[in-house]
């Protein structure tokens, strides 16, 4: 298990949540990744492991259990709270004396990073880039079979007792009204951050106009740095994804830093 540190971080509106540091190439490096998992996943999962041992070759990684899940408290939210997770994660690592952080996030997570950023630009949790791996762009999405399912499993008690015997407790409160800010018009707040917004010919959560969507709002919204990368024959998120697709993210966020930080790594301005 990829682990140099582990911590636990308090969020904003109080909550504990499991965090870990994997070092870089280079001990002196200036690039973080923070990774974010998805609905029902943690740090410490194998298919997480998977992403963090991918970029831990171009820069340090942070990666963190949202709440809910894992080993931290509270109860998940299903992407609204969540941002405090998030927020708490980058503000370490900078913290920890990265220059430069590109949040990372699958499915739920990729939602969530895509909030994150827009909503903490300006801060000690602003991130420099952010990644939306098997993303969804709008909140209440039913139309696939296995959204359907998993609606049915967030939103009634037994659903959510089934839930825990997988270890994710979530909140049964509702969302207020208005409901917050969905990852479509995040992405339309995110300025001059860049996205890029991986997804799947065979995504079966999410179909690829979900990536569009979140992909025209950024570059509507100013973010003209930013990518979509539709990807033929990948499924969805961290079990789905392979080594390249990950060090090809690795790549694009070193552009951040105006190179290949295998080489550079330290000399990001």
């Amino acid at each position: 298990m990829f682990a140099d540190q582990q911590v636990t971080l308090m969020t904003a509106d109080g909550l504990r949540i499991s965090a870990a540091h994997t070092a870089g190439p280079s001990p002196g490096g200036q690039l973080a990744f923070v990774v974010v998992h998805g609905f029902t996943g943690g740090w410490r999962q194998e298919r997480v492991q998977k992403v963090i041992a991918g970029l831990r070759d171009f820069g340090g990684v942070v990666a963190l259990d949202l709440r809910g899940h894992g080993r931290s408290g509270g109860k998940s939210t299903l992407g609204m709270d969540e941002v405090h997770d998030v927020a708490a994660a980058v503000t370490w690592a900078r913290g920890l004396g990265y220059q430069q952080v590109v949040s990372v996030g699958f499915s739920m997570g990729g939602s969530v990073v895509v909030r994150e950023a827009a909503l903490h630009r300006q801060t000690t949790a602003q991130v420099d880039a952010v990644v939306s791996v098997s993303g969804t762009a709008f909140w209440y999405y039913r139309g696939t079979p296995v959204m359907r399912l998993v609606h049915r499993l967030v939103e009634t008690p037994a659903g959510r007792a089934a839930m825990r015997t997988r270890g994710v407790r979530i909140g049964s409160d509702p969302w207020p009204t208005p409901p917050p800010i969905p990852p479509v018009e995040a992405a339309a707040e995110l300025g001059g951050i860049p996205l890029l917004v991986v997804h799947g010919t065979v995504d079966r959560y999410f179909p690829v106009e979900h990536a569009h969507a979140l992909y025209r709002a950024a570059i509507d919204g100013g973010s003209t740095q930013s990518e979509e990368w539709i990807i033929d024959g990948f499924g969805h998120a961290e079990s789905a994804i392979d080594r390249q697709t990950i060090e090809d993210i690795g790549r694009w966020a070193a552009k951040r830093c105006e190179g290949d930080p295998r080489t550079i790594l330290g000399d990001c301005q």
